[in-house]
């Protein structure tokens, strides 16, 4: 069968969290115990994020100068156009906000599904005046793990159980969406998680090196086969890292 791709935004595709460069930029030094909260596992992500942004002041003009500085996988435009090539369906899948991914998608050639919401699912995000409004509208209830996108609710519901699922993640908001894959390519924090874990996960610098992997499984009739079985996603708690 023909893989279905899945993969996160901020650190993944953008090389750095374009939110946490928003709230070092832009928001009130509160975030930071915010933050802790959710390292601990005393909150989920939405709450997390919710409460975050809503210390942050600043314009549209401030926010897209710094959204239009951040740097892209130097990869990833030659992998979309290699998954359009070979008629992979790719998704985004992100605790980040829509504002943000949409713009700097633009920047490598994005358009349609990707830039219209059938193939991102991430938080929502408008600015009104120095203040910033979010909302999570996949991070449905009832949700374990209170994350702002429930992305092993989006595997599952897209994937529906026919398609190898490939995943590309970075961070720790990852680590309930590898345990939905078949194949995970991981790094930094979640290819530590896995490891862990014991969760099998292939290591990736950029999205070059996932490409090169691919294209070696992508041609074979079988398809890309599953490195390892699934797993129930693990209840939120207090975090190792």
């Amino acid at each position: 069968m023909r893989p279905i791709i899945f993969s996160d935004f901020d650190g993944t595709i953008a090389q750095v969290d374009v939110t946490d460069a928003m709230l070092n930029e832009f928001a009130e030094p509160e975030w930071q115990n915010v933050e802790e909260e959710w390292l601990a596992g005393r909150i989920g992500s939405r709450e997390c994020l919710r409460r975050q942004m809503a210390l942050v002041r600043a314009s549209a003009n401030d926010l897209n100068a710094l959204i239009d500085s951040v740097p892209l996988d130097p990869g990833f435009a030659a992998f979309l156009r290699w998954t359009r090539e070979q008629r992979l369906p790719f998704y985004v899948v992100s605790d980040g906000f829509d504002y943000v991914i949409r713009r700097i998608l633009r920047r490598c050639g994005a358009e349609g599904e990707l830039l219209n919401g059938s193939h991102l699912f991430a938080s929502s995000m408008r600015v009104e005046g120095t203040r910033v409004k979010v909302d999570f509208p996949h991070g449905p209830a009832p949700c374990a793990h209170g994350c702002a996108t429930c992305k092993p609710e989006v595997i599952r519901r897209l994937d529906a159980g026919h398609s190898p699922v490939i995943f590309i993640g970075d961070g720790l908001s990852d680590r309930f969406a590898v345990e939905t894959a078949d194949v995970v390519f991981a790094k930094d924090k979640l290819l530590a998680y896995c490891r862990d874990r014991s969760i099998g996960a292939t290591p990736f610098s950029t999205f070059a090196d996932i490409k090169s992997d691919l294209q070696l499984r992508v041609g074979t009739d079988a398809g890309v086969p599953a490195d390892r079985t699934r797993q129930q996603p693990a209840l939120i708690g207090a975090l190792d890292e």
